[in-house]
Parts: C-alpha cells; sequence; structure tokens
C-alpha cells in the first residue's frame, strides 16, 4: 500500500475512534522492521497509527495487548483496528525510550538509570508470569514456543550470516554437534512463561518514569531466562558486570514473589541463554550489517563479542561447546570487527568538507581545497518530500522530512552505500597522511534530500573516524535559514 493511501486510511480509522478528523498525521522514525508507525492527532486525542503488511503478526500484537492490557500491565491499549486493510491505532506512549537514556549516559552508567532497569525488571517478570496466564499461544507467530526449531534457525542464522562471512572456518559436523548440545541443554528449562523474544531498550518505551512494553508480536511461550539475557546483555547498553548482577538478584526477587524460582538453577540456565541470545543477534547483525550493508548493526557487532567474550572468560558456562567456542574465540582474537582508532583519525592531517547545494540554483560547487577533487553524489533519484505541501517550507533537519526519507524513499540505502564509498578513502587518506576530501550532495533545490544526506555523513564520519569535518549547506546559508547559521 503507497503512502498517501496508509494515512487515508489511518485518518478515516482514527475519525471512527475519535469522532473527528486528525489535524497532524506525522510519519515516526523507522523500527527495524517493515512496519510504519504515524502520529495521529486532534486536539486532546492522540494515537500512534501502525501498518504491517503481515496479518499473522498483527493479530498477534493485537490479541496479546488485550490480554495484556485486560491484567493491568505496562502495554499500549489499542483503540481501533481495520486488519483488512492491515492498520491498528495504539496508544501513544511519547517518544522517550530506554534506548535514549542509554544515549545520553555514554560510557557511564548512572544511578538513575540503574533504578529505571529495576523498574524495567520488575515490569518485565510480571509480563512473563502474570501476562502468560491464560494467554491463547495459538496466535504465535510463527511458533508457539521457543522450541529446538527455533532454536536452530537462530543457530544457523549465526553460522551462515555471521561465521561464514567472517572468514572463519568451522568444523561443519562438530559445530551442529555443539548446536544441539546447547538446544538440549536450554530445552530441559522451565518454559511456560511468556517469552517476550525481542526485550531490549528500544523496545522500552518510559513515560513518567515508569517502563511500558511495545513490540512484542513475536512472542511466544518459553523460558524466563531468554528476555532477562536479552535485556542486560544487549550489545550497545554496556551493562557493567556488576549493574547485570544487582539487576539478575532483583529481578530474581521480584520473580519469586510471582512464581517458585529455584535460584540456583535459573542463574545455570540464565548463562547459557545468555549465549544463545548472543548467538541470535550476532546472526541479526551479520545479515543487516554484513549483507545489507546498514551502519548502525556493524557498529553494535564489537558490543555482541565484547559481551561474548567476557561471557566465556568467566568459564562457568554449564555445558562444553568446544567448536563454538573455538570459532568465537577465533573472531575475538582476529579482532576483525574492532572499531577505527578515533585517536588516530582526530590526529590526522586530513580535513573533510562536507556540502549540500542545488543542480538547480548553483550547480556543483568547486573543490574549495584546490584539489580539484572530491565524490559527488546526485540526491535527485530519492522520493522528494519537496513536492507535497506540507515539507515545502521545511528542510532535511526538520523531522517530519527525516521520518518521510526514511519511510517514504531509498534514502537509507543509498546512504549505506555512500558510507561505504567514502570510508574506503577516508582510511586510505588517513593512512596517507593527505590532508583534504571534499563530499558533495546535491539535489533540485539544495533543500530536503541533500541536507539530510550530508548531515548524515557527517555525523557517520565524525562518530567512526573522528576527522576534522567543515560542514556546508549552500543553498541554506544563501537564505540565511536560522537553522543554518
Amino acid at each position: 500500500m503507497t503512502a498517501p493511501k496508509i494515512e487515508a486510511a489511518l485518518t478515516d480509522l482514527f475519525e471512527s475512534w475519535a469522532g473527528r478528523s486528525p489535524e497532524l498525521i506525522l510519519p515516526l522514525a523507522p523500527s527495524g522492521s517493515d512496519r510504519i508507525y504515524y502520529r495521529l492527532q486532534a486536539g486532546d486525542k492522540t494515537a500512534i497509527g501502525t501498518y504491517s503488511p503481515h496479518a499473522r503478526e498483527s493479530l498477534a500484537f493485537l490479541e496479546f495487548s488485550r490480554h495484556f492490557h485486560g491484567k493491568g500491565l505496562p502495554v499500549p491499549e489499542i483503540f481501533a483496528d481495520d486488519l483488512p486493510n492491515k492498520i491498528y491505532l495504539q496508544e501513544d506512549l511519547g517518544a522517550t525510550t530506554l534506548y535514549s537514556f542509554l544515549l545520553q549516559s555514554g560510557d557511564y552508567f548512572p544511578d538513575y538509570l540503574i533504578q529505571i532497569y529495576r523498574r524495567v525488571v520488575e515490569q518485565l517478570a510480571r509480563l512473563q508470569i502474570i501476562g502468560g496466564e491464560g494467554l491463547s499461544y495459538s496466535y504465535c507467530y510463527p511458533k508457539e514456543s521457543f522450541d529446538k526449531e527455533s532454536m536452530f534457525w537462530d543457530f544457523n542464522y549465526f553460522k551462515y550470516h555471521f561465521l561464514l562471512p567472517s572468514g572463519v572456518g568451522y568444523d561443519e559436523l562438530a559445530l551442529e554437534r555443539d548446536f544441539h548440545t546447547l538446544a538440549d541443554f536450554l530445552l530441559t528449562a522451565d518454559d511456560q512463561y511468556f517469552l517476550f523474544r525481542d526485550f531490549q531498550s528500544r523496545n522500552i518505551m518510559i513515560r513518567g518514569g515508569a517502563p511500558y512494553f511495545i513490540d512484542y508480536q513475536g512472542g511466544r511461550r518459553g523460558a524466563l531466562q531468554y528476555d532477562l539475557a536479552s535485556l542486560l546483555y544487549q550489545a550497545k547498553a554496556n551493562i557493567p558486570p556488576d549493574v547485570r548482577q544487582e539487576l539478575l538478584d532483583h529481578y530474581l526477587d521480584v520473580a519469586s514473589q510471582l512464581t517458585v524460582i529455584h535460584r540456583d538453577q535459573f542463574k545455570e540456565f540464565y548463562r547459557a541463554f545468555v549465549l544463545v541470545r548472543q548467538i541470535q543477534v550476532l546472526g541479526a547483525y551479520g545479515y543487516r550489517g554484513i549483507f545489507e550493508r546498514k551502519e548502525h548493526f556493524l557498529k553494535s557487532i564489537p558490543f555482541a563479542l565484547r559481551n561474548i567474550k567476557w561471557l566465556l572468560d568467566q568459564e562457568n558456562l554449564p555445558v562444553d561447546l568446544p567448536e563454538l567456542y573455538r570459532c568465537l574465540r577465533q573472531i575475538i582474537d582476529s579482532k576483525k570487527y574492532e572499531p577505527f582508532d578515533k585517536i588516530k583519525g582526530s590526529s590526522s592531517l586530513l580535513h573533510v568538507t562536507i556540502q549540500s547545494f542545488s543542480y538547480h540554483a548553483s550547480g556543483i560547487p568547486e573543490d574549495p581545497s584546490g584539489n580539484g577533487g572530491g565524490f559527488v553524489f546526485d540526491c535527485r533519484f530519492i522520493h522528494n518530500p519537496g513536492r507535497y505541501e506540507p515539507y515545502k517550507n521545511l528542510t532535511g533537519r526538520d523531522e517530519s522530512v527525516i521520518n518521510f526519507l526514511k519511510h517514504h524513499s531509498q534514502m537509507d540505502s543509498f546512504l549505506n552505500h555512500a558510507f561505504s564509498i567514502v570510508d574506503k578513502a577516508v582510511e586510505d587518506y588517513i593512512e596517507r597522511s593527505f590532508t583534504n576530501l571534499t563530499i558533495n550532495f546535491g539535489c533540485t533545490g539544495g533543500q530536503h534530500r541533500s541536507v539530510y544526506a550530508a548531515d548524515a555523513m557527517a555525523k557517520h564520519l565524525q562518530e567512526k573516524f573522528g576527522v576534522q569535518i567543515d560542514l556546508r549547506h549552500l543553498e541554506q546559508e544563501k537564505k540565511a535559514h536560522p537553522d543554518f547559521r
């Protein structure tokens, strides 16, 4: 369904629920799935509108939500749905995720963040145990339980999308034997609870200091340990080991009030579930990062590998998995995915000039360094938000334009390719002590697509290499736009 048709269908659904048409329909930043989200508002009535092309997945989310909400659990209320048109309206929980708190904290893990995590694990225990009571698992998609077949989907994803493209040689039969050993052990854990499946900080909203959970449509019956491992060992969360232990103990205190917990046995299974979750995420990062060249997934790989290294170094895993451990040690020791040394980049001679420009008004700008080189990327093939009235007076720095480009254009794919090309040049220029590199992004008016692309490139190079950057938006500077002074 095209964007205008989705927006029209959501408008009709909102009007039938709220009694009036929305005054605002704002596309929201995309998630890792192909679901599309909007914020719709009319006066004091607001809702999140969702379009999902997957009918069974949507049905699972709707049924789970109604079940959990009926038990007073912290999930969004479902206001209305129109499954024939693949849309539904849910409660607007705001825009603050637990992940946004992690971004603010940097490498430091402050006490206020620990307190938020304590509330999260408390509510997780309630969702898994109380929420699992009376839940119809027949709605689960694609599986009713986290069984051996589910585990092997993850194992094979890891093997073929991470180990193989990483150049790790492995004994196929020995590795398969280890996978069976690990799965057979995990299947002896008590698995009569709701397993969220992707319980991580991006799927936890914080409103008024309290956590709310979203995106549990992949949930199924399983063991308690999996979701806790997903949360506390999320790659880029980088939770200190002593804080992880404190949160594990707090979770067990809460869960023990809701069901029978044998703490020592729980922890033994928990360590194995940490390993299987890290295997799962490395498979996902491999596919999204190595194959699809999505930068933020590549950036997460070193964090996941550090989690695995810490786990292996403890030497307290409950099962012996010699070939799997050997493969993991090999990739860790190779340092293949360690990030670029930003100190090397920031102390280099390289100065990168990044510019957005208008093909219509001024054409390709000259290289200000006098070298006459650099890259020119033409953004005019990308779907132009400037063609639509709500965006005409906005720029590529406005939230609604950014979300339009992410949802309704090829911008992210285009930038992933541009990053890959430019990265190689930057690394080479740093090594060879070059002093200048110019990167230009052009679109018709130098206002939407090229502005967003230039900003994204500047942020990418600064975060990855730490090089000196001069960011210019030539057309907007001529207009003396207040956002570009």
